[in-house]
């Protein structure tokens, strides 16, 4: 690249609500952005005010065939999967084929052009964990074959298909597990907790805790992933490195933060636990913070305060159909 020249990304999953996050981000830092999507779960709104930005593509392509991008690409971000439990029990050959072919077609992408590939893994690769907090050294406890297996073990596939490629071919990669990231732009029905419990607060319907509500999450305000993600890409770092906070708490409280947030008068109310819920969640992200200088920003009330202000414009903009059940803290 020449001096003055402008570093190119690709995003794959750029559409989507952390990826359109991201793909705004490194706009705002001089990268011309590459966003390709096939829509199955993001949406051409998320990214419709960067359309016609200087440096700013969108293409309709699905990740499971072969991916081109004719140009310079210097970074590529694989983002591309279904995330929340609505999608992956609703798309579950989709999902094991984006963690497995999608992965493959992007490091196949990032191979042809000499770029680094950065991969969106996830905390659910340490499945139900009989270790807390948990490390990047820890193996995890998944099951194969239960419901959740096919995102656990699609991310698993792709950190272990990734690695293989950087032991063997050379390949520059990096990889980041992502906890429970939350924010503007997730979509109100997705399953997990957050939208769910503001969806519901705001509409004055109950809010549905699954289980005994006593099972964690540590929950990270999406700039916050968004800027270990940039770190990650920037270091020469190949990971895994854990992104996320250390603020966990329970999902009882997180409800009666939500309703205390919104002004609700939602009656909270218990509903079964799906099956392989994990008990808790809580990173170590001593790596990220000492190897990239990263740690969260936005204290959770503000994270959550903004969140909610998002869904009450979009609730005026657009109106709402009502919200879903939890199915899960995501």
């Amino acid at each position: 690249m020449t001096a003055g020249q402008r570093r190119r990304a690709v995003v794959t999953g750029g559409a989507g609500f952390v990826g359109s996050h991201l793909c705004e981000r490194l706009l705002e830092r001089g990268v011309d952005v590459v966003c390709v999507d096939n829509f199955a779960t993001g949406t051409p709104d998320n990214v419709r005010h960067l359309a016609g930005r200087p440096g700013f593509e969108l293409v309709k392509a699905d990740v499971t065939h072969p991916l081109w991008v004719t140009g310079r690409v210097d970074l590529v971000f694989h983002l591309a999967s279904a995330a929340s439990p609505v999608d992956y029990l609703r798309l579950p050959v989709e999902t094991l084929e984006a963690g497995s072919l999608g992965t493959r077609n992007a490091l196949r992408l990032a191979h042809a052009h000499d770029a680094r590939l950065v991969l969106a893994s996830t905390s659910e690769v340490y499945g139900d964990p009989l270790e807390y907090p948990q490390r990047e050294s820890y193996w995890g406890n998944v099951n194969p074959v239960g419901p959740r297996s096919v995102y656990d073990e699609a991310k698993r596939y792709a950190e272990a298909l990734t690695m293989a490629h950087h032991r063997a071919r050379g390949a520059d990669i990096a990889i980041a597990r992502i906890f429970n990231c939350y924010g503007p732009r997730m979509r109100p029905h997705d399953g997990r907790a957050v939208p769910t419990f503001i969806s519901q607060a705001l509409a004055g319907e109950p809010i549905t805790v699954a289980g005994d509500g006593l099972q964690t999450r540590s929950i990270c305000y999406v700039d916050d992933t968004v800027r270990g993600l940039v770190a990650l890409a920037e270091s020469g770092e190949t990971g895994p490195i854990n992104i996320g906070s250390g603020e966990e708490l329970s999902m009882i409280r997180l409800a009666e933060l939500v309703r205390s947030l919104t002004g609700s008068a939602s009656e909270i109310v218990f509903v079964g636990r799906p099956e392989d819920d994990p008990r808790f969640r809580r990173p170590d992200t001593t790596l990220a913070a000492e190897l990239l200088g990263w740690r969260p920003l936005v204290p959770m009330d503000e994270g959550l305060r903004r969140t909610i202000a998002w869904f009450q414009r979009r609730r005026a903009e657009h109106g709402d159909r009502g919200a879903a059940s939890a199915v899960s803290a995501g």
